[in-house]
């Protein structure tokens, strides 16, 4: 019997870098199904119901970032995009399809676990009862709608507020500007980018040490914004 809660599903169309996740997974206390195809992915998700999904873009039988919006469309399973794909382009489209994060080959097998824990760890937190969230220095009380960095309360507007929630909600993960948009002020604002740039530079005033040099919610360029989990 697979256990479900260390299963993670590899698709990648490549035999020699399949067999080198799997190893790598493997002795990482993992239990990996490794498929090349989309429709075997498909498959392997609905049937063994994985902690996560690490996707490759290239499939012989499909895209991958297709792949990401079906499974997306019924399964909150974290999918971390692995792929040769490193313009921007492609890594906005992969997370604005469900993707969780992007890793641009080739990588090192300790960034690639330390994204799996991160991922891991938000999933957790979903099925949690939000009360309060700790960044370092910063609380986030969720339910009086207060915030401190080291014990004083800080001042934030409405529209500040629900940013730092939004990422809070997403710790960890790389929100896209279409995301934010989205989320914030709805869907008809998608275009509007200056809106993100303007709110995050009076937020990182007010959250950060220097907010000339944040630390907290780092800009993933021409992409989006990560909170470090």
């Amino acid at each position: 019997m697979i256990d479900a809660r260390s299963l993670v599903v590899v698709v990648e169309d490549e035999p020699p870098l399949r067999r080198f996740m799997r190893a790598a997974l493997e002795a990482s206390a993992y239990r990996v199904i490794d498929v090349a195809r989309a429709s075997d992915a498909t498959s392997m998700i609905t049937s063994h119901n994985p902690a996560l999904v690490l996707l490759d873009l290239g499939l012989p039988d499909g895209d991958g970032i297709d792949l990401a919006r079906s499974i997306r469309g019924w399964s909150d399973v974290p999918i971390i995009v692995i792929s040769a794909r490193g313009r921007e382009e492609d890594k906005v489209s992969a997370l604005d399809a469900g993707a969780d994060d992007y890793l641009t080959k080739p990588f090192g097998v300790s960034e690639l676990l330390a994204r799996m824990r991160v991922a891991l760890r938000h999933r957790a937190a979903d099925g949690a009862v939000e009360r309060e969230y700790t960044f370092g220095a910063l609380s986030i009380d969720a339910v009086r709608r207060v915030v401190r960095r080291e014990g004083v309360e800080l001042r934030l507007t409405p529209t500040e507020y629900n940013l730092l929630l939004l990422f809070a909600r997403n710790a960890g993960k790389v929100l896209t500007h279409t995301f934010i948009l989205r989320e914030i002020w709805g869907p008809s604002y998608t275009t509007r980018t200056h809106y993100v740039r303007v709110h995050m530079a009076e937020l990182r005033k007010k959250i950060e040490r220097d907010s000339a040099r944040p630390e907290l919610i780092v800009t993933e360029p021409g992409v989006g914004y990560r909170l470090r989990g």
